[in-house]
């Protein structure tokens, strides 16, 4: 369960020495191409899982995810976009069809894995969506408590010189309580990017946060997190 520390301090993003320890990632690259397929990820039956990539970041970067879902029995998709630069009008839109495409070629609700930022346009997707939408699953994504609790924004600024980013905060509000359908928040203690408060959710009936071991960057080639979708997703097939 998510729950509001007093401390404001608490939010903060994480700090440099953190954020320093995300090259952690290339020993766990090295240990995905080591061992490509998860260890006991439970077997799916064709459901589609579609994934969406984190700021300044390509369908590519998921790939390792997409695979070992794809190789467990889950018809695991990426979001066909390209790199993922913000939620444009056209890229909703082109989502929004997507998402459908898929509900009507598998005859199945769909699954929605959003890393980082991804994160936050899944629950969004759901949230207009909800019908089509199986389960939500957020991997080290700014969510709640607040909008700066992160180091996205110091990424953002080094990518765009010159533009700001202003938090909306009655927009984040808003976004912040989960969508009406089954979500799960995934996240690291040692997130050098996302306080990992920040990308849990709120506590209520259709929400649950599970942490990992690992950094941020290297989420979409965790096999634990490959564990944790395939067998959610299950379990929400076998309810129906």
């Amino acid at each position: 369960m998510s729950d509001r520390p007093s401390n404001r301090a608490d939010f903060a993003a994480p700090p440099w020495r953190q954020l320093l320890g995300e090259f952690r990632v290339l020993p766990e690259l090295a240990q995905y191409w080591l061992h490509p397929k998860a260890e006991a990820v439970p077997q799916g039956q064709g459901q589609p899982i579609l994934l969406i990539p984190g700021y300044g970041a390509g369908g590519g970067y998921l790939r390792p995810l997409q695979r070992r879902l794809a190789a467990a029995g889950f018809a695991a998709e990426d979001w066909e976009q390209g790199i993922n630069l913000g939620m444009t009008g056209k890229v909703k839109a082109a989502l929004a069809d997507r998402v459908q495409q898929l509900h009507d070629r598998d005859a199945c609700k769909v699954a929605l894995v959003g890393w980082s930022l991804g994160g936050v346009f899944v629950r969004e997707m759901a949230r207009h969506q909800p019908d089509l939408i199986s389960h939500v699953f957020a991997l080290g994504s700014p969510i709640s408590h607040d909008p700066n609790g992160n180091n996205l924004a110091t990424l953002f600024n080094l990518m765009n010189p010159g533009k700001e980013v202003d938090a909306d905060m009655a927009a984040f509000r808003r976004r912040e309580q989960a969508p009406p359908v089954p979500c799960t928040a995934i996240y690291s203690k040692t997130d050098g990017i996302v306080n990992w408060r920040c990308a849990q959710e709120l506590a209520a009936a259709n929400t649950e946060n599970v942490c990992v071991s690992g950094t941020h960057f290297g989420l979409p080639m965790n096999q634990t997190v490959a564990q944790i979708i395939a067998q959610r997703v299950q379990q929400v097939q076998s309810r129906k």
